[in-house]
Protein backbone atom coordinates (compact mmCIF):
# COMPACT_ATOMS: atom_id res chain seq x y z
CA UNK A 1 0.00 0.00 0.00
CA UNK A 2 1.44 3.35 -0.90
CA UNK A 3 -0.29 5.27 1.83
CA UNK A 4 -1.91 4.84 5.32
CA UNK A 5 -4.86 2.80 4.39
CA UNK A 6 -7.73 2.66 7.03
CA UNK A 7 -8.85 -0.63 7.38
CA UNK A 8 -11.91 -1.81 9.82
CA UNK A 9 -12.07 -5.82 10.41
CA UNK A 10 -15.48 -7.12 12.51
CA UNK A 11 -14.74 -10.25 14.69
CA UNK A 12 -11.08 -9.83 14.32
CA UNK A 13 -10.31 -10.36 17.74
CA UNK A 14 -9.30 -14.59 16.81
CA UNK A 15 -9.30 -16.49 14.44
CA UNK A 16 -9.71 -15.85 10.72
CA UNK A 17 -10.72 -12.46 11.15
CA UNK A 18 -7.21 -11.68 13.31
CA UNK A 19 -5.00 -12.88 10.48
CA UNK A 20 -6.84 -10.53 7.76
CA UNK A 21 -6.31 -7.67 10.34
CA UNK A 22 -2.58 -8.75 10.90
CA UNK A 23 -2.36 -9.29 6.95
CA UNK A 24 -3.60 -6.00 5.94
CA UNK A 25 -1.50 -4.48 8.66
CA UNK A 26 1.79 -6.43 7.75
CA UNK A 27 1.14 -4.10 4.04
CA UNK A 28 0.96 -1.16 6.25
CA UNK A 29 -2.92 -0.03 6.69
CA UNK A 30 -3.86 1.13 10.00
CA UNK A 31 -6.07 -1.90 11.43
CA UNK A 32 -9.65 -1.52 13.51
CA UNK A 33 -10.14 -4.43 15.34
CA UNK A 34 -13.77 -4.97 15.64
CA UNK A 35 -14.79 -7.05 18.42
CA UNK A 36 -17.22 -7.59 21.45
CA UNK A 37 -15.48 -8.67 24.07
CA UNK A 38 -13.57 -6.01 24.98
CA UNK A 39 -10.66 -8.25 26.51
CA UNK A 40 -10.35 -10.19 23.81
CA UNK A 41 -10.32 -7.26 21.35
CA UNK A 42 -7.35 -5.63 23.53
CA UNK A 43 -5.68 -8.67 23.60
CA UNK A 44 -5.82 -8.90 19.85
CA UNK A 45 -4.60 -5.44 19.22
CA UNK A 46 -1.74 -5.71 21.84
CA UNK A 47 -0.47 -9.08 19.74
CA UNK A 48 -0.67 -6.78 16.45
CA UNK A 49 1.16 -4.15 17.72
CA UNK A 50 3.76 -5.89 19.28
CA UNK A 51 4.14 -7.81 15.61
CA UNK A 52 4.32 -4.21 14.26
CA UNK A 53 0.94 -3.59 13.15
CA UNK A 54 -0.90 -0.15 13.63
CA UNK A 55 -4.17 -1.41 15.47
CA UNK A 56 -6.61 0.07 17.52
CA UNK A 57 -9.43 -1.33 19.19
CA UNK A 58 -12.90 -0.84 18.09
CA UNK A 59 -16.08 -1.74 20.54
CA UNK A 60 -18.47 -3.35 18.10
CA UNK A 61 -21.95 -5.81 18.43
CA UNK A 62 -22.87 -6.07 15.06
CA UNK A 63 -26.42 -7.01 15.83
CA UNK A 64 -26.60 -3.99 18.17
CA UNK A 65 -27.42 -0.98 16.16
CA UNK A 66 -26.28 1.69 19.07
CA UNK A 67 -23.14 -0.10 18.83
CA UNK A 68 -22.37 -0.45 14.82
CA UNK A 69 -23.46 3.67 15.19
CA UNK A 70 -20.46 4.66 17.83
CA UNK A 71 -18.19 2.25 15.69
CA UNK A 72 -18.44 4.20 13.01
CA UNK A 73 -18.23 7.35 15.05
CA UNK A 74 -15.41 6.52 16.45
CA UNK A 75 -13.70 5.80 12.75
CA UNK A 76 -14.97 9.32 11.69
CA UNK A 77 -13.83 11.15 14.34
CA UNK A 78 -10.33 9.40 14.55
CA UNK A 79 -9.71 9.06 10.91
CA UNK A 80 -12.38 11.13 8.56
CA UNK A 81 -12.49 8.31 6.29
CA UNK A 82 -12.75 4.14 5.90
CA UNK A 83 -10.87 2.69 3.03
CA UNK A 84 -11.58 -1.06 3.63
CA UNK A 85 -14.06 -2.67 5.51
CA UNK A 86 -14.14 -6.66 5.87
CA UNK A 87 -17.18 -8.13 7.23
CA UNK A 88 -15.71 -10.99 9.14
CA UNK A 89 -17.83 -11.82 11.93
CA UNK A 90 -20.26 -14.22 12.04
CA UNK A 91 -21.67 -17.50 13.89
CA UNK A 92 -22.80 -21.44 12.82
CA UNK A 93 -25.73 -21.34 15.10
CA UNK A 94 -24.81 -24.97 16.66
CA UNK A 95 -26.28 -27.83 16.03
CA UNK A 96 -29.02 -29.55 15.35
CA UNK A 97 -29.44 -27.83 11.69
CA UNK A 98 -31.36 -30.64 9.88
CA UNK A 99 -34.53 -28.31 8.63
CA UNK A 100 -36.88 -30.59 10.68
CA UNK A 101 -34.83 -30.19 13.59
CA UNK A 102 -33.44 -27.06 13.79
CA UNK A 103 -35.14 -23.98 15.89
CA UNK A 104 -36.59 -21.48 14.61
CA UNK A 105 -34.90 -18.87 17.28
CA UNK A 106 -31.48 -20.80 15.79
CA UNK A 107 -32.20 -19.14 12.03
CA UNK A 108 -32.93 -15.92 13.30
CA UNK A 109 -29.99 -15.62 15.65
CA UNK A 110 -27.28 -16.66 12.55
CA UNK A 111 -28.77 -14.45 9.79
CA UNK A 112 -29.00 -11.32 12.37
CA UNK A 113 -25.80 -11.54 12.85
CA UNK A 114 -24.61 -13.02 9.35
CA UNK A 115 -26.69 -11.21 7.35
CA UNK A 116 -28.37 -8.34 8.94
CA UNK A 117 -25.22 -7.65 10.96
CA UNK A 118 -23.45 -6.88 7.78
CA UNK A 119 -26.22 -5.09 6.21
CA UNK A 120 -26.16 -3.04 9.43
CA UNK A 121 -21.95 -2.59 9.72
CA UNK A 122 -21.58 -1.85 5.79
CA UNK A 123 -24.81 0.49 6.06
CA UNK A 124 -23.06 2.67 8.88
CA UNK A 125 -19.61 2.65 7.34
CA UNK A 126 -20.92 3.79 3.83
CA UNK A 127 -20.31 7.25 4.52
CA UNK A 128 -17.09 7.01 5.52
CA UNK A 129 -15.83 4.13 2.92
CA UNK A 130 -17.09 7.13 0.10
CA UNK A 131 -14.57 9.73 1.75
CA UNK A 132 -12.14 7.17 0.11
CA UNK A 133 -10.02 6.90 -3.22
CA UNK A 134 -9.90 3.25 -3.29
CA UNK A 135 -13.10 1.64 -1.17
CA UNK A 136 -12.87 -2.12 -0.56
CA UNK A 137 -15.56 -4.11 1.10
CA UNK A 138 -14.95 -7.89 1.63
CA UNK A 139 -17.93 -10.29 2.51
CA UNK A 140 -16.70 -12.96 4.34
CA UNK A 141 -19.08 -15.83 2.98
CA UNK A 142 -18.76 -19.84 2.22
CA UNK A 143 -18.81 -22.44 -0.35
CA UNK A 144 -21.70 -23.90 1.43
CA UNK A 145 -23.78 -20.59 0.45
CA UNK A 146 -23.20 -21.50 -3.15
CA UNK A 147 -26.24 -22.91 -4.52
CA UNK A 148 -24.71 -24.67 -7.28
CA UNK A 149 -22.50 -26.73 -5.15
CA UNK A 150 -25.07 -27.36 -3.00
CA UNK A 151 -27.20 -29.22 -5.54
CA UNK A 152 -24.42 -31.46 -6.94
CA UNK A 153 -25.14 -34.51 -6.14
CA UNK A 154 -22.23 -36.11 -4.29
CA UNK A 155 -20.26 -32.46 -3.51
CA UNK A 156 -19.06 -32.09 -0.32
CA UNK A 157 -20.28 -29.14 0.99
CA UNK A 158 -20.41 -29.64 4.75
CA UNK A 159 -23.45 -31.27 6.73
CA UNK A 160 -26.95 -30.59 6.09
CA UNK A 161 -27.60 -27.18 7.58
CA UNK A 162 -30.63 -24.89 7.46
CA UNK A 163 -29.31 -22.06 9.61
CA UNK A 164 -25.29 -21.23 8.83
CA UNK A 165 -25.39 -22.49 4.96
CA UNK A 166 -28.98 -20.54 4.05
CA UNK A 167 -27.08 -16.97 6.08
CA UNK A 168 -24.13 -17.73 3.59
CA UNK A 169 -26.42 -17.62 0.39
CA UNK A 170 -28.39 -14.78 1.29
CA UNK A 171 -25.17 -12.84 2.21
CA UNK A 172 -24.24 -13.77 -1.46
CA UNK A 173 -27.73 -12.29 -2.65
CA UNK A 174 -27.25 -9.32 -0.47
CA UNK A 175 -23.71 -8.53 -1.48
CA UNK A 176 -25.25 -8.58 -5.24
CA UNK A 177 -27.82 -6.40 -4.29
CA UNK A 178 -24.73 -3.60 -2.99
CA UNK A 179 -22.52 -4.19 -5.93
CA UNK A 180 -25.59 -3.20 -8.58
CA UNK A 181 -26.55 -0.27 -5.88
CA UNK A 182 -22.97 0.90 -5.90
CA UNK A 183 -21.95 0.07 -9.41
CA UNK A 184 -21.35 3.76 -10.76
CA UNK A 185 -19.32 4.69 -7.17
CA UNK A 186 -15.48 3.49 -6.95
CA UNK A 187 -16.54 1.07 -4.27
CA UNK A 188 -15.62 -2.27 -4.82
CA UNK A 189 -17.76 -5.12 -2.81
CA UNK A 190 -16.78 -8.80 -3.39
CA UNK A 191 -17.48 -12.13 -1.35
CA UNK A 192 -14.39 -13.98 -0.06
CA UNK A 193 -14.39 -17.75 0.92
CA UNK A 194 -11.85 -18.42 3.50
CA UNK A 195 -11.74 -22.67 3.50
CA UNK A 196 -12.56 -25.03 5.68
CA UNK A 197 -10.23 -23.38 8.15
CA UNK A 198 -9.46 -24.84 12.19
CA UNK A 199 -11.15 -22.05 14.22
CA UNK A 200 -13.13 -22.31 17.68
CA UNK A 201 -16.33 -21.80 14.78
CA UNK A 202 -15.79 -25.60 13.97
CA UNK A 203 -14.08 -27.02 17.16
CA UNK A 204 -10.43 -26.72 15.15
CA UNK A 205 -11.40 -29.77 12.72
CA UNK A 206 -10.89 -27.22 9.80
CA UNK A 207 -7.41 -28.44 7.54
CA UNK A 208 -6.74 -25.43 6.60
CA UNK A 209 -5.06 -22.53 8.86
CA UNK A 210 -6.62 -19.31 9.70
CA UNK A 211 -3.56 -17.83 7.84
CA UNK A 212 -4.67 -19.52 4.84
CA UNK A 213 -8.27 -18.81 5.29
CA UNK A 214 -7.07 -14.75 5.26
CA UNK A 215 -5.53 -14.60 2.03
CA UNK A 216 -8.31 -14.22 -0.55
CA UNK A 217 -10.16 -11.45 2.06
CA UNK A 218 -6.71 -9.48 2.11
CA UNK A 219 -6.37 -9.68 -2.02
CA UNK A 220 -10.10 -8.41 -2.51
CA UNK A 221 -9.40 -5.59 0.19
CA UNK A 222 -6.47 -4.84 -1.58
CA UNK A 223 -7.72 -4.88 -5.29
CA UNK A 224 -6.93 -2.27 -7.80
CA UNK A 225 -9.55 0.34 -8.80
CA UNK A 226 -10.45 -1.70 -12.04
CA UNK A 227 -10.71 -5.13 -10.42
CA UNK A 228 -14.25 -7.06 -10.42
CA UNK A 229 -17.32 -6.37 -7.75
CA UNK A 230 -20.06 -8.26 -7.04
CA UNK A 231 -17.84 -11.29 -7.19
CA UNK A 232 -17.41 -14.73 -4.97
CA UNK A 233 -13.84 -16.08 -4.19
CA UNK A 234 -11.66 -18.60 -2.55
CA UNK A 235 -7.63 -19.42 -3.10
CA UNK A 236 -9.11 -20.92 -6.54
CA UNK A 237 -10.78 -17.94 -8.33
CA UNK A 238 -14.03 -17.38 -9.10
CA UNK A 239 -16.85 -19.74 -7.00
CA UNK A 240 -19.86 -21.01 -9.04
CA UNK A 241 -23.30 -19.29 -7.55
Amino acid sequence: MSERTIALVTGANKGIGYEIAAGLGALGATVGVGARDPERRETAVAKLRAAGVDAFGVPLDVTDDASVSAAAGLIEERFGRLDVLVNNAGITGGRPQEPTLVAPETIRAVVETNVIGVIRVTNALLPLLRRSASPRIVNMSSTVGSLTRQSVPGSEVGPISAAYSPSKTFLNAVTIQYAKELAETNILINMACPGYCATDLNGFRGYRTPEQGAATAIRLATLPDDGPTGAFFDDDGPIPW
